[in-house]
């Protein structure tokens, strides 16, 4: 197997500090967050930006600042959200792509998502496609849905995006996917063997699939934005005790971390 990948997802664009006092809000908080996770062995940060009252935007001068603090601290890869907050227009959502990151996250299909859908028609998708290609960001195929995998494929036919793809399955939203091992185990057969994969497991899913992909060979996503307790009726006490978790997992499993040099090899990731 091929070292781990822990990704920290940050902020996201639901939770806030009435779910969670430590959920990161303003660029400085975020960039914190961003380094403790490093020091604990996360490789990858996905970023999502708030206004100072906790609210969603997706301003590219808010990424920039973020960005910038990021890598004043650490080295960590910074990934950025295409998907923002639902109800926000494809060219709000493309803003942090212009901003300099390592990555971008491409939803490849419309999914229901809890009482709301997060819309992302064909027409949309290739245009972030070609806007993510175009400022030399790698990007992660955000899968919500197993018809996302097949929307992906056809986007490499078009010379939209280039293999090997890296997939995140995000499993447990409400109207997508369960957050289960059939779930897991259907997507990892659906994708071709040479690309990569990582899970974000929702809320209690979180743990088990995490787990799961370790000993699978896969990659872990954790972090407030997917998950907010650290057990049953336990908040964490942050991101950083939930990397921690998964690297003491791996530590049981005989599975050794990617420091972010060696996850930029297995991944192709240049530098921007």
């Amino acid at each position: 197997m091929s070292k781990l990948i822990i990704t920290a997802a940050l902020t996201g664009a639901e939770a806030t500090r009435a779910d969670n006092p430590a959920v990161p809000y303003t660029p400085e908080e975020i960039a914190a967050d961003a380094y403790a996770c490093w020091q604990a062995g996360a490789s990858i940060v996905h970023i999502h930006a708030r206004h100072s009252d906790g609210t969603p935007t997706q301003d590219g001068d808010t990424y920039e600042q973020i960005i910038k603090a990021i890598r004043e601290k650490c080295d960590v890869i910074i990934q950025v959200s295409t998907g923002g907050a639902v109800g926000m227009s494809p060219r709000e959502r493309l803003q942090p792509v212009y901003r300099g990151p390592d990555m971008a996250t491409l939803s490849t299909g419309t999914v229901n998502f809890a009482d709301d859908v997060f819309m992302n028609t064909p027409t949309d998708i290739e245009a972030f496609a070609k806007a993510i290609k175009a400022q030399g960001v790698k990007p992660e195929v955000e899968v919500f849905d197993a018809g996302m995998i097949n929307n992906a494929l056809g986007l490499v036919k078009k010379g939209l995006l280039s293999m090997p793809l890296h997939f995140d399955f995000v499993l447990g939203v409400p109207g997508a996917l369960p957050g289960t091992p059939e779930s897991l185990m259907f997507l990892r057969s659906q994708i071709p063997r040479d690309c990569t994969w990582t899970v974000a497991g929702i809320g209690r899913a979180e743990l088990p699939l995490g787990a799961m992909s370790i000993a699978m060979g896969g990659h872990v996503r954790v972090g407030l934005e997917d998950n907010i307790y650290y057990r049953k009726g336990e908040l964490a006490t942050g991101n950083r005790q939930l990397v921690e978790r998964m690297v003491r997992i791996a530590r049981e499993l005989e599975r050794e971390v990617a420091t972010p040099e060696e996850t930029r090899a297995i991944l192709n990731i240049g530098r921007n």
